[in-house]
Parts: C-alpha cells; sequence; structure tokens
C-alpha cells in the first residue's frame, strides 16, 4: 500500500480543481484499490479518501464521475465500509438528493450504493433516518420506484433492493403496510416484472419482509390486497390440473396457458415460497390458503424444482398445507417458543446462508464493476 507520503500526494490531486488529466489518473488509482478486499480496508483508514471520491462525484469531467462511482458502489459491497462512509464521508444526503433528480445519468449508481448500504440493519437505519432528514420518505421513494421512466438514463432497479432493505425495519414496514396508503397494492405486481430480476427481486423481498408482521395476513390475503395470486402465479406452470383443483383456485391462476412459464430466479423462487409459509403462520391465513386451493400448484411446483434450497422451502410449505392444524394453544406459529439449542442452530444456518449470498453478490458486483471500468476506458480522453 501507499506510504504516508505518498497517500499524501495522492489525496492532493483528488481536487475539483486539479488538473483533469492528473486527476483521473488519481481517480483511477483509487478505483483500482476498490476493486480489492485489502484496497478497501485500506481507504477504511483514510476517510480522506472517502470525502473525496464524494466530492469528486460533482466533477465536470464524465469519465472521473464514473470512476467515483464505481469506487463508491466498490467500497459499499464491503459491510466494514459503511460507517465510514454515512458517518464521516456524509455520503447519504449527496446521494438521495441526486436521486430526486429525474435528469441525473448515474441515479443507478446511486441506487447500487444506497442498495448496499442499508442491508445491515445498523446502516439501514441510518439511510432510513436521513429519508426522513431530507424529507423524501419512504413515500417518495416508492412514487419514483412505481413511476415508469421516471429517470430516462437510468432504469432505477436496484430501488427494488433497497425498499427490500428498508423493511427489515418496524417504521418501514409500517408505511408500506398502511391500510390507507395502497402502498403495498403498488407493488405486487412487480412480482412479475419481465424486465428485471433485481426489481422483481427487491419486491419479493419487500413482501416477504412485511409479512413477518402477523397481524396483517388475514387483510393481505383479503380481497382489499389479494397478495395470493401475486405470489403464486410465478411458481405456477402450464401442468394440467383437474376440474375441482383449477375452481378452488383464485381466478388469475385458473386454466394457465401451455406456455406458461416459472420464475427463472432460483432466490426468488425461493422468497416466494418462504412469503407463502409466513402467510400460513396464523389459524386464518392457513384457512384461507388451504380454501384457495395453493396446495395443487406447490405440489406440481415440488415435482418441477431442482435447486434443493428451493425444494425443501417447498415441502416445509407443503407440509403445513396438508398437515393437520396445531393443538390448542399453539395455532400462531409466530407465537410458538422454540427451544434455545434449535433456535441457536437455525440461526447460525440462517447466517451461513446470508453470508454465501451476500459474498456471491458482492464478487458480481466487483465483477461488473471491472467490466465496466475496462469498457469505460476505452476511446475515452480525459
Amino acid at each position: 500500500m501507499l506510504s504516508d507520503t505518498e497517500a499524501q500526494e495522492l489525496l492532493s490531486f483528488l481536487q475539483l480543481g486539479t488538473r483533469a488529466d492528473v486527476k483521473g489518473q488519481a481517480t483511477e488509482y483509487i478505483l483500482g484499490l476498490t476493486a480489492t478486499r485489502d484496497g478497501c480496508r485500506y481507504l477504511r483508514m483514510k476517510p480522506d479518501f472517502l470525502k473525496a471520491l464524494v466530492t469528486l462525484t460533482a466533477d465536470v469531467s464524465i469519465a472521473i464521475v464514473k470512476d467515483c462511482y464505481h469506487a463508491l458502489v466498490n467500497l459499499s459491497a464491503d459491510e466494514t465500509l459503511h460507517k465510514p462512509l454515512v458517518k464521516e464521508a456524509g455520503v447519504l444526503p449527496v446521494l438521495l438528493n441526486r436521486l430526486l433528480d429525474p435528469e441525473y445519468e448515474f441515479s443507478d449508481r446511486i441506487c447500487s450504493v444506497l442498495s448496499n448500504l442499508s442491508r445491515h440493519e445498523r446502516t439501514c437505519v441510518e439511510v432510513f433516518h436521513e429519508l426522513q432528514e431530507q424529507q423524501i420518505g419512504m413515500a417518495k421513494v416508492v412514487e419514483i420506484f412505481c413511476t415508469e421512466g421516471f429517470n430516462k438514463k437510468a432504469s432505477l432497479h436496484y430501488l427494488g433492493p433497497l425498499l427490500s432493505n428498508l423493511t427489515q425495519l418496524p417504521q418501514a414496514r409500517h408505511f408500506i403496510l398502511d391500510k390507507e396508503r395502497c402502498v403495498i397494492q403498488r407493488l405486487l405486481p412487480y412480482t412479475q416484472y419481465g424486465a428485471s430480476v433485481t426489481r422483481r427481486g427487491g419486491v419479493v423481498g419487500t413482501l416477504r419482509n412485511c409479512c413477518f408482521d402477523y397481524t396483517h395476513h388475514e387483510w393481505l390475503l383479503s380481497d382489499q390486497v389479494d397478495i395470493l395470486p401475486f405470489l403464486l402465479l410465478p411458481l405456477a406452470g402450464p401442468e394440467e390440473l383437474s376440474e375441482e383443483e383449477n375452481e378452488g383456485l383464485p381466478v388469475d391462476l385458473q386454466y394457465l396457458p401451455d406456455d406458461k412459464t416459472r420464475e427463472e430466479d432460483p432466490d426468488i423462487r425461493k422468497m416466494l415460497i418462504e412469503t407463502l409459509l409466513l402467510l400460513t403462520a396464523t389459524k386464518v391465513g392457513r384457512q384461507i390458503m388451504k380454501k384457495k386451493n395453493v396446495y395443487p400448484i406447490m405440489r406440481e411446483f415440488h415435482k418441477w424444482e431442482t435447486e434443493p434450497q428451493v425444494t425443501s422451502a417447498c415441502e416445509k410449505l407443503v407440509q403445513v398445507l396438508i398437515g393437520d392444524e396445531p393443538e390448542e394453544g399453539m395455532e400462531n406459529l409466530m407465537e410458538v417458543k422454540i427451544p434455545e439449542d434449535v433456535e441457536q442452530k437455525l440461526k447460525e444456518m440462517d447466517a451461513k446462508e446470508q453470508e454465501e449470498m451476500e459474498k456471491g453478490r458482492e464478487e458480481q458486483l466487483r465483477a461488473e464493476t471491472g467490466r465496466s471500468h475496462t469498457a469505460d476506458q476505452e476511446g475515452l480522453e480525459r
């Protein structure tokens, strides 16, 4: 890594007033550092460099701004950088203000950084608080997300994972589940949004998080929201069901065409099933789902599914759907006391699975940034 003298010299180049070619070489070097874990950890101890990157996202050179945003995406993929970026570099107000600009061409990068920063509860709270401070709030995020073409220069698909991350907080779930706002009804169609797996997955993650609040289950399954078809349709295939089975299903799932396909992403399929499983936690939820013939859809899905983790989730759901009702006093599965040793094992398994998913996502982000960075350099004159 750099000596203290070299670091100070490099930092002096990372100024808005520095000559463009020198500044470009400096940001390119920093971007290279952020492509490795060691480089990110080094910059964690250099808050002045982080502040400089945030400042240079306002540079006049598009190439330099691209490098800075790529670097911030890489840095925010590392959890140990979250606090320095938020607390010391002051990244949140800058990014959130620009997100509101429908002409801003780097809004996709902003969404990626915000999604990364909100993954863990500690900094997710900071993101949520800043949304309130900037008087943006959840309402504006949902409005932008649901407005097709809000930004002609950016897809804003990563607002989906941002919403999902925010709903790990009770305050955010309270907003989404507000019966007067009709927010969740606006999000439901995106469970079948074909143009982006990222947006689709973000919405399914949001719905799953909201279903942890079991007091809303009856409302979610009622005609006022009618969440069930939006969760089941992506899992349903073209298999022929009996007349009796079809008639018991929600209308949207009856007599599906021969070319009906299922959700292609296994992580999303798993989240959809987990959401359905959460909805069986209460007696009224189980009754509604049995009445609406969820079982035949899941039976055919189980025959089709090949991913072990998804199959396992499906089997848990099927067991609840075809099993006997729990004994008196244990009807609400979310309130059943789990033995401490079992709970600890489950937590460890969940943590391991989450760690593996995040590791894969971090590697994918770095790979994408690396490819994008290589392409950006071709033909660019600083």
